[in-house]
């Protein structure tokens, strides 16, 4: 969702304002379709869920599409250039700010339900059903037809590769060291992650959980 790490995207914006408590703004670094980063506040959108990024979906009439970074795409328009500002008291088991974030007045996480490229996230919340409602009755998006939500995408990739992990139960998240020295890990559901060789002798891991991969100061991959 996912350019140096920590570039901004519009110079002017560099600054990062903790308003109020439970409230942060400044300029957005565009994670995935749900994940954006305000300085070194890692936000998950609260109530929705994405497709993750390599995840294709399918319209009534037309072929499988990137709905993946059809998400990311239509965050990175809305914040490009702009003050964000996310509002959040709680935070997730990797330490991310549940957020409910908005632009110019806008809430991004209602629009991304409400436009088809996300789903409301009923295992946490029930917020946005309204919005996914409407948007099914109006065959947006991913609810143009029946496409497979980004949790059941997760799992079974999860699961996959768990197949072909030589390591310990349970973890499938691949700690890969790449040419600038930099740690960088990738989710079994991520793009690039069937291309990664893992290589013990450069000091490669393999990790259990994303929150044991930040924790050991590795960062996400991209894509």
């Amino acid at each position: 969702m996912m350019f140096s790490r920590r570039a901004w995207i519009f110079a002017i914006f560099v600054a990062v304002s903790p308003a109020v408590a439970g409230e942060i703004s400044g300029a957005a670094h565009v994670i995935d379709g749900d994940t954006i980063e305000i300085g070194a506040t890692k936000v998950r959108l609260f109530g929705i869920d994405a497709p993750e990024s390599a995840q294709t979906c399918r319209a009534v009439v037309e072929k499988a599409y990137p709905c993946g970074e059809a998400a990311t795409a239509r965050v990175r328009q809305m914040t490009e250039g702009r003050p964000i500002t996310c509002k959040g008291d709680e935070h997730d088991r990797y330490g991310r700010l549940l957020g409910v974030c908005s632009v110019g007045g806008v809430e991004i996480n209602r629009t991304l339900v409400r436009e088809g490229l996300a789903w409301a996230f009923v295992k946490y919340s029930r917020t946005y059903v309204p919005e996914e409602q409407e948007a099914r009755r109006a065959k947006r998006g991913v609810f143009a037809t029946e496409n497979t939500p980004p949790w059941d995408f997760r799992a079974g990739r999860w699961g996959e590769a768990e197949k072909h992990a030589l390591t310990r139960e349970g973890c499938a998240i691949k700690g890969n060291v790449n040419r600038k020295g930099e740690h960088i890990y990738h989710m079994p559901w991520q793009r690039d992650y069937a291309k990664v060789n893992m290589d013990k002798g450069l000091g490669e891991r393999w990790f259990c959980d994303e929150g044991e991969a930040e924790k050991a100061g590795w960062r996400r991959a991209a894509r």
